[in-house]
């Protein structure tokens, strides 16, 4: 099997391990195979694939999509260290408000899937990061919205006390101020 998946603290958040081939030339991994994630639960057709870099510091998030375009994404690290954070926004789960986070990098080479109904943020913690992930519905600028990155109901440990913020992202309202109309 080419993946290792395991649940996390969130249902439906799923870290993913891919296995590495490694040989005198360097290495072949899979990132992604549709019947060995269907198969473990996660049959999103992904539909975009964007790529970001970002210096030490910078946080992005918490952002997510409404529906009709609401997104699930798979995350991983290209190269560098991210700390990467989904927070459940599913009205009437029982993990409503909870976060999970995980360090995803170059070098363990961790994915991270992120359902729809889930914010989604990550924060660089080496000197920088390229950062890949695909998402289950093309971007909408006029279904995206956010949290707020340092919201005290999610009392969210990031690992960067001052981070490196976009305008927009410090201006995201609290999640008890958000109808995302998400629900369990």
């Amino acid at each position: 099997m080419p993946f290792q998946f395991s649940e996390t603290s969130l249902p439906g958040v799923v870290l993913i391990e891919p296995k590495l081939f490694p040989d005198e030339r360097g290495f072949f991994m899979e990132t992604y195979k549709q019947s060995e994630f269907c198969a473990h639960g996660i049959g999103e057709a992904f539909v975009q694939g964007n790529q970001s870099r970002s210096s030490r510091g910078t946080l992005r998030g918490l952002h997510y999509q409404n529906s009709p375009k609401a997104q699930a994404k798979l995350v991983r690290a290209l190269a560098g260290e991210i700390y990467d954070v989904a927070v459940d926004m599913r009205a009437g789960s029982p993990t409503y408000g909870q976060w999970h986070g995980a360090f995803l990098s170059g070098e363990n080479r961790q994915m991270l899937y992120v359902p729809a109904g889930f914010a989604h943020g990550f924060c660089v913690t080496s000197e920088f990061a390229d950062i890949s992930y695909m998402t289950s519905a093309e971007y909408a600028p006029t279904l995206e919205r956010g949290i707020l990155w340092n919201d005290p109901d999610l009392n969210i440990d990031w690992p960067v006390r001052s981070p490196q913020l976009s305008h927009r992202d410090r201006a995201w309202p609290r999640l008890k101020d958000v109808d995302s109309g998400f629900r369990y």
